[in-house]
C-alpha cells in the first residue's frame, strides 16, 4: 500500500509565512492596546487602519522587528499630527 507524502514545500511556506504573520500581530496588538490606553477606541481604531495602510504600501514582508517598528512609527507620526490638530481645534474652540 502507498503512504500519501505530506506536500512539504507548502508546509514550509506556511511556517516561513506563520513568523511574520506573528510579529505583525504582536506589533499591532501592542500598538493599538497603546494607542487604547492613552488615546481611547476612536484613535486607536484609526491608528489601527493606519497601520495596516503603511503595511500594504511596503513591498515584502518585512522580516525583522526592526522593520514592523518602522511601521508602527510611520502610524504613530499620523497619530502624532492628528491628536495634534485635535488638540489645536479644542485650543480655539475654548478660546
Amino acid at each position: 500500500m502507498n503512504s500519501i507524502v505530506p506536500d512539504r514545500p507548502a508546509e514550509n511556506a506556511n511556517r516561513r509565512h506563520a513568523v511574520p504573520m506573528a510579529m505583525a500581530e504582536r506589533e499591532l496588538t501592542a500598538f493599538f492596546s497603546a494607542v487604547m490606553q492613552l488615546f481611547g477606541r476612536e484613535q486607536a481604531e484609526l491608528s489601527a487602519e493606519d497601520w495596516l495602510h503603511e503595511l500594504t504600501e511596503i513591498e515584502g514582508s518585512p522580516s525583522s522587528t526592526g522593520a514592523w517598528r518602522s511601521i508602527t512609527a510611520k502610524a504613530s507620526s499620523r497619530l502624532a499630527d492628528r491628536v495634534k490638530a485635535l488638540s489645536l481645534s479644542t485650543q480655539f474652540t475654548s478660546a
